[in-house]
């Protein structure tokens, strides 16, 4: 295991290097965790975000999926009927790229390690972009934003899928006994990583709300932003358009 103890979100560079500890260490049982954690209800999730990036405009173009983990966003936009595209996978922990490599079985998907913060691309390269579960963990999310404007195209929609906190009491409470009790002690046994289902309700504890993630990316540069709670406000859609 990484010599990273601590469970608690950290900042700048020592969150970079936590994130990455974290990823490639439960890569092998990464996919089976999460499926089983969320009792596939992840698996809907990421058909209504591919349902919001409205790719139909440009069925053939190039779409970014970052923080793409084992590709299954990817593979949801890759894999819909009428999209002859493709589509470009980065994740800067190169195990977990490695361990969905299989799922592609010539998927119009192209794996690339690569950070957010640092996209390796030119201006205005993309038709729109998806990032699922990942903006939680950039290092720096303000900078991450203003990456993904950066690398769109005038017109373009990024689509943000990411675990939040439901606004109902009732849900609430339940949700956070199984957040915080629950997952930490499966994930723990499953996937044999100490802290990492520790890290996962300790980073949505310490992420913005909705709104005001809504509002750092109106801040980034992107208009006619809106978002939308999933199943009780566990988790969240929010999308943009690069103006243009």
């Amino acid at each position: 295991m990484g010599s990273i103890t601590s469970a608690r979100p950290r900042e700048g560079d020592d969150r970079r290097r936590q994130v990455r500890t974290i990823f490639s260490e439960i890569a092998p049982r990464y996919d089976l965790l999460n499926h089983v954690l969320s009792l596939n209800i992840d698996r809907r999730w990421r058909r209504r975000a591919v349902d919001r990036l409205g790719w139909e405009r440009e069925p053939a173009g190039t779409y970014l999926d970052a923080c793409a983990g084992t590709y299954d966003l990817a593979l949801e936009l890759a894999c819909r009927r009428g999209f002859t595209g493709r589509v470009v996978a980065s994740d800067f922990a190169q195990p977990m790229l490695v361990a969905g490599a299989e799922k592609l079985e010539g998927a119009p998907v192209r794996p690339l390690c690569a950070d957010t913060l640092q996209l390796p691309f030119p201006d205005a390269t993309f038709h729109g972009a998806t990032v699922g579960f990942g903006v939680r963990n950039l290092a720096d999310l303000d900078a991450g934003l203003r990456e993904f404007r950066r690398v769109l195209r005038p017109g373009a929609r990024l689509v943000i899928l990411e675990f939040t906190t439901p606004p109902n009491p009732v849900i609430r409470a339940g949700y956070l006994f199984y957040f915080h009790r629950i997952l930490p002690l499966v994930g723990r046994i499953v996937s044999g990583h100490p802290w990492a289902y520790t890290y996962l309700p300790e980073s949505v504890k310490h992420f913005p709300g909705p709104a005001q993630l809504a509002e750092k990316m109106a801040e980034a540069g992107f208009t006619d932003v809106d978002w939308s709670l999933l199943t009780g406000g566990i988790a969240a859609i929010h999308s943009g358009v690069v103006p243009g």
